[in-house]
Order: structure tokens, then C-alpha cells, then sequence
């Protein structure tokens, strides 16, 4: 039971997933407000066709 309880507080895999994690998450936020204006722009885009797409499809089936 000790040497399992030393063991686990030795690994550091968990640590370094955690290390990922953060530094992904730092990346995103700088990559949203340094790039808010397209990427807001390129999701009413999506989104604006996508519905666009989704009309037509109804109207076709109807």
C-alpha cells in the first residue's frame, strides 16, 4: 500500500496532460480576442447558410 501511494505521487503523466490543457486553453483565448471580428464574422457566415440550406430543403420536401 505504501510503495503504491509513493508511486502514484511520483507519476507524472497526469501533470503533464494537465500542462496541455492550460497552454491549449491560453492559445484559444489569445486566438479569440486577438481574432474576434472573424471569427464572428465566419460563424453568422456558417450559420446564415446552413439556414439557407436547411430552407431549401424544406421547401424542396414540401
Amino acid at each position: 500500500m505504501n510503495a503504491s501511494v509513493r508511486k502514484f505521487l511520483v507519476e507524472e503523466d497526469g501533470v503533464t496532460a494537465l500542462e496541455y490543457g492550460l497552454l491549449a486553453a491560453v492559445i484559444a483565448g489569445i486566438l479569440v480576442a486577438v481574432g474576434k471580428d472573424q471569427i464572428t464574422g465566419f460563424f453568422e457566415n456558417l450559420f446564415t447558410k446552413l439556414g439557407e440550406v436547411v430552407d431549401d430543403a424544406t421547401a424542396a420536401a414540401a
